[in-house]
């Protein structure tokens, strides 16, 4: 499957690399390809300058958000939730129109330093799934993968042998069927896969980061998730 990525960060790599594995053509999508290529910093977390990443992953496509968008016959967000909407207005309607678009972004609020809060207006009664969804109407988003660590969307068998939780929303059930089959391509089980409804489900999952994030900061490691008991 042609696979499109709009972000080119610490999770939008992990992503490409893994699907390209998996034998997906990908393409990852940047708002400047010469600026990205050009910068030499590595990221907050020591990964290394995206130039160096990408020399060693050739066959992920690089392009502008529009092009990338335009590649793929799936999308997935991987920008940062405080500026998905405007990356994917970038990326362009008409590109993403018909199209599933997985997102995994948090709207998270840096503004006053660590751990990060919620955006104000995407919490409790709103969501960033909902806030896609309404700008883009044609456009098939299921929420999903956003509640843990990158290396864990896909590698779940990092902990636990895999037996922990992933929930999937979406207003398209045929859209979430799609989602599901990829996931279980990264070693997702079926049981582990719950689907809470409809796009509205996002407010729930998002709003799992401040306890997820208070976790983090106690145990010092993000490679941990949760697992539902019945």
């Amino acid at each position: 499957m042609k696979i499109s990525i709009i972000g080119t960060g610490a999770v939008g790599r992990i992503l490409a690399s893994k699907l390209v594995e998996l034998g997906h053509e990908v393409k990852i999508g940047t708002r400047n390809v010469s600026d990205t290529l050009a910068n030499n910093a590595k990221d907050t977390y020591g990964n290394p300058a995206f130039k160096d990443w990408h020399a060693a992953n050739s066959k992920v496509g690089l392009g502008t958000f529009t092009e990338t968008a335009a590649f793929g016959e799936l999308v997935i967000n991987a920008t940062n939730g405080g500026n998905s909407l405007t990356a994917l207005k970038l990326a362009g309607d008409k590109n993403l129109a018909g199209k599933v678009l997985i997102d995994i972004a948090n709207p998270l609020d840096f503004s006053k330093g660590m751990p990060p809060s919620l955006l104000q207006g995407l919490n409790n009664t709103h969501s960033l799934g909902e806030e896609i969804q309404d700008a883009f109407p044609k456009t098939k988003v299921v929420k999903t993968l956003n509640t843990m660590s990158c290396g864990l969307m896909v590698n779940p068998n990092m902990i636990g042998g895999g037996d922990h939780i992933n929930f999937i929303s979406g207003n398209d059930n045929e859209a979430k069927s799609k989602v599901r089959k990829l996931l279980k391509e990264f070693g997702w089980r079926d049981e582990n896969l719950l689907d809470i409804g409809d796009i509205t489900g996002a407010r729930a999952t998002e709003s799992v980061l401040p306890i997820w994030l208070k976790v983090m900061g106690v145990i010092k490691t993000g490679a941990f998730n949760f697992k539902l008991v019945k």
